[in-house]
């Protein structure tokens, strides 16, 4: 059996990750599904979370925000709404929009607004720092990334 898979993390705007992997945790609705060389073949619709993979025993990390995913037996594909790498994280921003999200779901009596919109700016937010944090990123996260 093969020691890698290649994993593909695309969204429309552009290919995130393209790279040979040991392994990979993937978000999905309800949970995280782990990947080894050799999985089974699945579609599963993803979830707002952190997708984690190692290359060579170093972990790497990235968002992933809704779409879906296909595993095969020597690819997985990930069709993701929005995807980032954790060094493409801009932390401020992220932190601006946990603390946007925090105050409206605060005020519980406003009728004009959308809870489940809220909360999932909220996730977002969360997910991305959380993200950055895995990966050292500080305030505003630098441009310059490795190439994957």
């Amino acid at each position: 059996m093969a020691e890698t898979f290649t994993l593909e993390v695309v969204t429309p705007l552009r290919q995130v990750v393209n790279e040979a992997v040991n392994d990979a945790q993937i978000p999905v609705l309800g949970g995280y599904i782990g990947v080894l060389p050799g999985h089974t073949p699945l579609l599963a619709e993803m979830g707002i979370g952190e997708l984690s993979y190692q290359v060579g025993g170093r972990e790497f990390y990235c968002t992933t925000m809704g779409g879906f995913v296909e595993v095969l037996g020597d690819r997985v594909i990930v069709l993701g709404d929005i995807a980032e790498r954790a060094e493409e994280i801009n932390v401020a921003r992220a932190e601006a929009a946990r603390d946007r999200a925090q105050k409206r779901l605060a005020t519980t009596n406003d009728p004009n607004i959308d809870w489940k919109r809220a909360e999932e700016a909220l996730q977002r937010a969360q997910v991305r720092l959380q993200v950055a944090a895995k990966a050292g990123a500080s305030s505003v996260a630098s441009s310059a990334s490795r190439p994957h």
